[in-house]
């Protein structure tokens, strides 16, 4: 159940585009075709479907304060947490460089749709910061880093899939002149991550139930309890 919710939360309440506004560069840039945008989104799954659980990994048992005490108890008091920024980077970069050399190799049309913005993946805002808020959450196993990571990059991939969508149908609307291209974009943008937030009373909103239907039984058991002592004490003094 735990690995279901911290899903559909990184997609829908947390998405990375719509909710923190991470990776804004590529989503604009290649989101004119859906073709382009699919191919981007399936890179950027895979990517952080890798980088995220690697960066746990090398969190929990090389970074954070005492991480290194599997070494031995002399290592136990290095805190190595100033190279986070450092070790995730790498480990990113080397993952969209393997994504790179791959999608050149199969499909070569792609590459050069993709152009620039494919090595830039190694700087995208949205992949560094799926590693960053895995380590702020504390995310508390692999799998449940892995399922993070994975929400995350579908997240990304449904937004840009989205407004590529749009944007190819709006092509043949009638948009007035001033909003034409990235004005349009944005404002689309804004809307959808209104709606967006909609989706966080998927997993808000049973909560508030639960905790009115808990402190109406505490607050119904209170009162039989107060009945039961009048009751008591009622039986006390008729005797």
């Amino acid at each position: 159940m735990e690995h279901i919710e911290l899903f559909f939360k990184s997609i829908f309440i947390d998405n990375m585009v719509f909710a923190t506004f991470l990776g804004m560069c590529s989503y604009l840039a290649v989101s004119k075709k859906v073709s382009t945008a699919v191919g981007l989104g399936a890179a950027v799954i895979f990517v952080l479907a890798i980088t995220v659980p690697l960066n746990w990994l090398l969190d929990q048992y090389l970074l954070q304060p005492g991480a290194l005490s599997w070494l031995g108890e002399e290592y136990a008091s290095y805190d190595l947490s100033f190279l986070s920024f450092i070790m995730f980077i790498a480990t990113i970069a080397t993952m969209v460089q393997l994504v790179e050399i791959v999608v050149e190799k199969f499909s070569p049309s792609l590459y050069n749709s993709l152009g620039i913005f494919l090595p830039l993946i190694a700087v995208n805002c949205a992949i560094l910061g799926g590693s960053l808020f895995m380590q702020s959450r504390e995310i508390a196993t692999l799998g449940l880093a892995t399922t993070y990571g994975i929400g995350s990059g579908i997240g990304w991939f449904l937004a840009i899939l989205a407004i590529a969508a749009i944007r190819e149908k709006i092509r043949y609307s009638n948009v007035p002149p001033a909003l034409r291209g990235l004005g349009i974009t944005f404002i689309i943008t804004g809307l959808m991550a209104i709606g967006f937030m909609s989706f966080g009373g998927m997993l808000t909103g049973g909560d508030d139930e639960g905790k009115k239907e808990e402190q109406t039984v505490h607050v119904s058991s209170d009162e039989n309890i107060k009945e039961e002592k009048v009751l008591a004490n009622n039986i006390k003094v008729n005797e």
